[in-house]
């Protein structure tokens, strides 16, 4: 039994510092998929959008921080009842999912793992089979070198976890898993490799007059794209950031579009009051959301391929050749 519970110890505690670490480095990812379950035709618990963003990120500190804590065995009976508690609504999550065919990805491993749903739930399954052992034999588990070393190791993990999401909240993702990461061509992302989906299948720009201009962005050599999937919720002070921004890649011979999945009504409000120069494409609100994690950001591309990608944070430190 106390050789089953280390094992199990290893592989739950592994499991969940992975899976919280590659959300931790990406919130909003996490918050676009909870908005996902909480919609009318998932959960039908729209009265809990707005709080996705925070419900989030308390998930994934929990995630994160039980992990740590089972691997330096600090608290362990509290511990394991937690990831237990846990795993149970994910078990939920991912079988309503699966069952009725209602979110495809869970987000489980955000962007970094893709599996089917069936495939999250039966994780799941071993998961809490895993600890269910742990439940059962948590007096094997035994702090790491001392209780001290174990006690400190959670607090100051908790800390740095907790700087981690104001950083990226404020910036971009540590890791950009997605199809859209700088370096990454957009125009191979949409092919089809065989019989599998691209990783790119929603990528399409459109004028206010019905033009389709996805080809003639993906063609250009120099082009920045702002990207505001919704301009009613957009931090409004990013746009005197990137008025100066735009203005200047203008100049460097760019070609300046706006994405957005707004009304073009909403964005003549924005271009008239910050003086913008430039026009809007219309996207898909999802597509744009998983471009970049800002709103509004900046990305750049050069013949599809993407250069560079800043918050409106850091409008003031795109350079331009």
């Amino acid at each position: 039994m106390k050789l089953l519970v280390h094992l199990s110890r290893l592989i739950v505690a592994l499991t969940f510092i992975f899976s919280g670490f590659v959300k931790l480095v990406d919130p909003l990812g996490s918050a676009y998929k909870f908005q996902e379950y909480f919609g009318a035709d998932v959960l039908n618990l729209e009265f809990l959008i707005p709080y996705a963003l925070p419900f989030s990120i308390v998930l994934i500190l929990a995630e994160i921080v039980l992990g740590v804590m089972l691997l330096v065995g600090y608290l362990p009976k509290f511990t394991v009842w937690s990831l237990l508690v846990i795993i149970s609504v994910f078990l939920f999550l991912t079988w309503y999912s699966a069952y009725y065919n209602k979110v495809t990805d869970c987000g489980c491993f955000g962007d970094a793992v893709k599996l089917s749903s069936w495939g999250t739930f039966y994780k799941n399954i071993v998961l809490i089979v895993f600890i269910l052992i742990l439940v059962k034999g948590y007096t094997h588990i035994k702090p790491l070198f001392s209780l001290a070393f174990a006690k400190w190791t959670t607090f100051l993990s908790f800390f740095i976890f907790l700087y981690i999401v104001y950083y990226v909240l404020i910036h971009l993702p540590l890791i950009d898993f997605r199809p859209y990461a700088i370096g990454k061509n957009i125009p191979e992302g949409m092919e089809y490799v065989g019989e599998k989906e691209p990783a790119i299948h929603d990528f399409y720009l459109e004028a206010e007059d019905g033009e389709e201009l996805t080809n003639a962005v993906l063609e250009a050599e120099n082009v920045l794209l702002v990207v505001t999937y919704n301009i009613n919720i957009s931090d409004k002070q990013g746009f005197t950031a990137i008025k100066k921004a735009t203005d200047e890649a203008l100049k460097n011979g760019y070609k300046v579009y706006a994405l957005s999945a707004s009304m073009n009504e909403d964005f003549i409000e924005i271009k008239n009051e910050y003086k913008l120069n430039f026009e809007m494409l219309f996207g898909d609100e999802t597509m744009l959301k998983t471009i970049i994690r800002s709103n509004p950001g900046i990305i750049t591309l050069n013949k599809g391929t993407v250069k560079g990608k800043w918050s409106w944070t850091d409008a003031d430190k795109i350079t331009f050749n």
